[in-house]
């Protein structure tokens, strides 16, 4: 799904070469049907099973969207001139990148692209989120977020993040700062000045209380009543949810019931 940054996010996503509004279709009676096809969001191969945000097997192990550093981004060689495709690897690595602290039931670390801010943060469904440091390039970034995992996590608890529980005595800009003097020169060289504190709403008219997850693999047929959406998650009135990221690549048909 594309996001915008509002009040609430607006998302929207792409069938048939337009946008189609999600935010529109919030109390609505929808249905998902999976035509069963999956195609490689990389080289648009047919496929029977995807690795990796919708990539076929041979991408997930070329393609420089599934290399290592994306997951890891102190592995990362885009400095140094190398990497599975250098050229893309300059244009996303070798960039200015930003690490940042997220807010949701606890405090979470993380690394994005500075041009993915706040994009990033509303992926994974943060209620807040502030800039640590603002870094050259991709591994910098790692090298900070390595060293903050042993005061934040670095993992969103989906579950939670889904029931909106979160943690308002919370304060990013106190945390940020109360660990200026715990790390060693070299990485807080790149601390941000920037305290602005981005705060996230999303549009969702009720939370769960029991979560099921769905998968249009075990499901390839979800109707029900759209109660909102967060993160990269459709959330529906009796609790069940799906993450619309995971199952990137496949062929399906959106139909308003009522």
């Amino acid at each position: 799904m594309k996001t915008v940054f509002n009040d609430p996010i607006e998302y929207s996503l792409l069938l048939d070469g337009e946008n189609l509004s999600v935010n529109s279709l919030i109390g609505k009676q929808i249905q998902l049907q999976h035509t069963g096809a999956i195609f490689c969001s990389s080289c648009g191969t047919k496929i029977k099973k995807t690795f990796q945000d919708g990539l076929c097997f041979k991408c997930f192990q070329s393609a420089p969207e599934a290399s290592e550093c994306i997951l890891r981004p102190e592995l990362c060689r885009a400095h140094l001139g190398e990497g599975r495709d250098i050229e893309w690897e300059q244009a996303n690595h070798n960039q200015p990148h930003v690490v940042y602290l997220a807010a949701s039931d606890t405090v979470k670390v993380g690394v994005t692209r500075a041009t993915q801010v706040p994009f990033r943060w509303m992926d994974q469904g943060a209620a807040s989120a502030i800039r640590l440091a603002e870094t050259p390039n991709r591994y910098e970034a790692g090298k900070l977020e390595v060293a903050l995992k042993s005061f934040f996590t670095d993992k969103t608890n989906w579950q939670r993040m889904l029931k909106n529980e979160i943690d308002e005595s919370i304060d990013l800009e106190e945390e940020k700062w109360s660990l200026h003097d715990q790390l060693p020169s070299d990485l807080t060289e790149f601390f941000s000045e920037n305290d602005e504190i981005i705060q996230l709403h999303y549009p969702v008219e009720q939370y769960p209380e029991k979560i099921k997850s769905l998968s249009l693999d075990k499901t390839p047929l979800i109707e029900g009543k759209l109660s909102g959406i967060k993160g990269q998650y459709l959330l529906f009135e009796d609790g069940s949810v799906i993450n619309i990221r995971k199952h990137t690549g496949y062929e399906v048909v959106i139909l308003v019931v009522n």
